[in-house]
């Protein structure tokens, strides 16, 4: 009788489990970045309380890369599932590498921007180069070749009458080694990416030859793309990955984080805050659309550019490749 009376919480248990859907588990999104704070992807959800869809509809893991341009074989392959792309691997993914389920879901910062920071390419004081025609025959140093400030940097030269392996040679080298690069003058001319071009060390003994907005005007340097079908199969947890971007990003920039916003850069770079606290989610910072929304006008305008510089065959009509409806929604909920 006993065994019987058991019996019968257990066979209630295994009804209800035939019955009640399964739990499911959270999707693994896997994004892309390449150099922090520019991208926040390694910090978004640092910021304490601003992810609470995290661990519960989807988990976040960021991976590194040198350049977006390296990105592409990578959402290709499967091994990342939103790339940070930029105005020049974009397209060459879509036309070179046959992604054209590529779809643009969201914002991650714009170089330019008026008003805010625009990313600055150094000399060398004692350089002798004054004008950006003084380039001629020297070495200019980019994170990867066909990268956003790769060709931010041909553009400037190539409005002065230079052209690469003609006039000068192009050497490629991850950020953070520019400064040394420069200073020990294997370089002549460098990229001052953020958070770099801040740093004392490099501004005492160089100084900025142009920057992004007098090289090549505004430019869509950073935004995140997914391929279609993985969109159409986890469109529910990419908005509440959106949501709580938008809200990580409003916590960063909330005057009344700022000493701890400042505090979890810093420690993550490992580096003292005080090199941070005069520039970071001010306007001398790249400018952040805080629902994480790609201005498309840009995106066009930047690819346009490209294609007039002759880097790439044809431009793209960018709103084909653009899905801007999770991040509408998630902007919804909100407001």
């Amino acid at each position: 009788m006993r065994a019987a009376r058991l019996g019968i919480p257990l066979i209630f248990a295994i009804v209800l489990a035939a019955v009640l859907p399964a739990r499911a588990e959270p999707v693994k999104v896997r994004v892309g970045w390449i150099t922090a704070p520019a991208s926040m992807v390694p910090l978004l959800f640092l910021a304490p309380g601003a992810a609470k869809h995290l661990g519960k509809s989807y988990t976040f893991e960021p991976l590194n890369f040198g350049s977006s341009t390296l990105q592409i074989t990578a959402i290709s392959q499967g091994e990342i599932d939103i790339a940070a792309f930029g105005y020049t691997s974009f397209p060459l993914a879509i036309q070179n590498g046959g992604l054209s389920d590529l779809r643009i879901i969201a914002d991650e910062i714009i170089d330019g921007a008026p008003g805010y920071y625009a990313t600055q390419y150094f000399v060398r004081k004692d350089s002798g180069i004054e004008k950006i025609a003084d380039m001629k025959g020297k070495v200019i140093a980019t994170n990867g070749l066909g990268s956003g400030v790769d060709i931010a940097m041909r553009s400037a030269l190539s409005k002065a009458g230079l052209e690469a392996k003609r006039d000068y040679t192009v050497i490629e080298a991850p950020f953070p080694t520019h400064k040394a690069i420069l200073k020990e003058k294997k370089a002549d001319l460098v990229v001052g990416v953020l958070p770099f071009s801040f740093d004392p060390e490099l501004n005492e003994f160089a100084k900025p030859l142009f920057n992004t907005q007098t090289g090549i005007g505004s430019i869509a340097l950073s935004f995140w793309a997914a391929r279609k079908g993985f969109i159409d199969k986890n469109r529910a947890a990419l908005v509440d990955l959106l949501e709580d971007t938008s809200s990580a990003l409003r916590w960063y920039y909330d005057p009344k984080n700022r000493e701890q916003a400042v505090a979890i850069v810093a420690g993550y770079l490992k580096r003292p805050a005080a090199g941070f606290d005069s520039w970071i989610f001010t306007k001398r910072d790249f400018y952040r659309d805080m629902d994480a929304k790609p201005d498309l006008k840009v995106v066009q305008s930047s690819v346009d550019k490209v294609k007039e510089l002759g880097f790439i065959k044809d431009t793209l009509e960018v709103g084909k490749f653009a899905d801007l409806s999770l991040v509408d929604e998630a902007a919804k909920r909100r407001h």
